[in-house]
């Protein structure tokens, strides 16, 4: 009676699994795409550089200060508002031979001749080329670690097609993150990676979550297939899921509204890392699983022989 209460209510979400998977595998094909055609818009950590930030007396015009530095004979220096409309931060890539007091220097009056305001040196930061590269090797090793590690985990906790289904997820939800990421042309630094490796964890603990209830309901639900059994499990723990996300979202949009620009990358990343994370825990990982044939005995526990049982048997 208790079971068949719980059915009729059950959604249906594999009904719409086929579907998942093409939006899905869309998704990842056009983030696999915008990443080979235009690249990652890489931050002064990776790409090496200096960076400078200034304060004006008055709101500071980003225009005029581009044409001031380009005068200077500093073209390539990237410009924005840094926290409030007097602050700016400047970027610019490696120079050889020159000091970064210097540059900053040289920045400083180009700033004071073009706008006629007065500019104060809040922040000046040099980053070698070298440097860079071994941060952007480091950034995607963790990734890549992680991801194996948690292969190996779910694999001793559960099973291979569930941690198949898990690892398949997580992959999916970086490489949707990464893809928004080239589209929009964020620049990517070491607040992006850490945003990624939090949502690789976030998005394991939900999935981990909706695994332990698909293992109970696969050793009680003895008479339901698969099916069944993965909708009823999602169905028990989507308000678990739908609340902690939520909570999750309106601590990350505050940070994306009113953390400033230094976080605002690392709050973007979480806000469509979260959103995708609590998709694909039900329709990647779950669905995968499915796809893959997990079955009631691929759970079973295994039976263990107590000593002298073989003897009982002998004739």
């Amino acid at each position: 009676m208790f079971e068949l209460m719980k059915a009729d209510k059950t959604v249906d979400f594999m009904r719409w699994s086929k579907g998942a998977f093409v939006l899905s595998a869309i998704m990842i094909i056009l983030a696999i795409g915008t990443v080979t055609t235009q690249k990652l818009n890489w931050g002064l950590d990776f790409t090496g550089g200096t960076l400078i930030e200034v304060g004006f007396e008055e709101p500071a015009d980003l225009p005029k200060i581009r044409e001031s530095l380009e005068a200077a004979g500093f073209g390539d220096a990237i410009v924005q508002n840094f926290g409030t409309a007097r602050d700016v931060m400047v970027r610019l890539q490696p120079r050889e031979n020159v000091k970064s007091e210097d540059l900053g220097n040289q920045i400083i009056a180009a700033l004071k001749e073009g706008t006629g305001q007065t500019v104060e040196m809040r922040r000046i930061e040099f980053v070698g080329p070298n440097v860079g590269d071994e941060l952007a090797e480091a950034g995607g090793l963790a990734i890549l670690v992680s991801l194996l590690c948690i292969l190996l985990y779910v694999s001793i906790r559960f099973e291979w097609r569930l941690a198949a289904g898990a690892v398949l997820a997580l992959a999916h939800d970086v490489i949707i993150t990464i893809g928004i990421f080239s589209f929009t042309q964020i620049e990517i630094d070491l607040t992006i990676v850490a945003a990624l490796l939090t949502v690789v964890g976030y998005s394991l603990n939900d999935t981990i979550v909706v695994f332990d209830r698909i293992r109970e309901n696969f050793l009680r639900m003895r008479r339901e297939d698969a099916t069944e059994v993965l909708n009823s499990s999602i169905t028990q723990t989507l308000s678990r899921t739908l609340i902690t996300s939520a909570t999750t979202l309106f601590v990350v949009i505050a940070l994306f509204l009113k953390g400033g620009s230094m976080i605002h990358g690392f709050a973007t990343a979480l806000l469509i890392g979260i959103t995708v994370g609590t998709y694909s825990s039900i329709y990647v990982a779950s669905a995968l699983a499915l796809k893959l044939g997990i079955k009631r005995e691929h759970l079973m526990p295994t039976p263990v022989e107590k000593e002298g049982e073989e003897f009982d048997a002998m004739p």
